[in-house]
């Protein structure tokens, strides 16, 4: 297979495809702040949450639930900024990713990344981080 990428544009298509997978997973992970609620361990992300306090009408009181998931639906987000920060970061995840994979292909595809699409790329690839 022909590639049209130099030794440093393939270089930058695979480190462009590690950063953008790593950007992703991050995403995806509700690692990002950890703390305790109800004594209990709780962590959340922009995208999904672990161990979450619901409130339980035929008790009368908040319950734990201890599991992982997304939230119910955009709304469900915590506050306006949250939501900022979700579509933001997916939309930059998309972007790396649209670049990550382009450059991939650009190393088994002869001709597909000029000079100019590279520059656009990289602007692309700026814009996304």
């Amino acid at each position: 297979m022909a590639s049209s990428l130099t030794c440093a544009g393939v270089i930058w298509a695979f480190l462009s495809f590690l950063c953008a997978a790593a950007s992703c997973v991050g995403f995806f992970m509700p690692y990002w702040l950890l703390g305790s609620q109800l004594e209990k361990s709780v962590s959340f992300g922009t995208f999904r949450r672990c161990s979450y306090p619901v409130r339980d009408e035929s008790l009368q009181t908040t319950v734990m639930v201890e599991q992982c998931g997304r939230y119910a639906s955009f709304q469900a987000i915590p506050s306006t900024e949250w939501r900022i920060c979700t579509v933001v970061t997916g939309l930059g995840c998309g972007l790396l990713l649209l670049v990550a994979l382009t450059a991939l292909m650009g190393c088994c595809v002869s001709e597909l990344i000029s000079r100019t699409v590279g520059r656009v790329a990289g602007g692309i690839q700026f814009l996304g981080g």
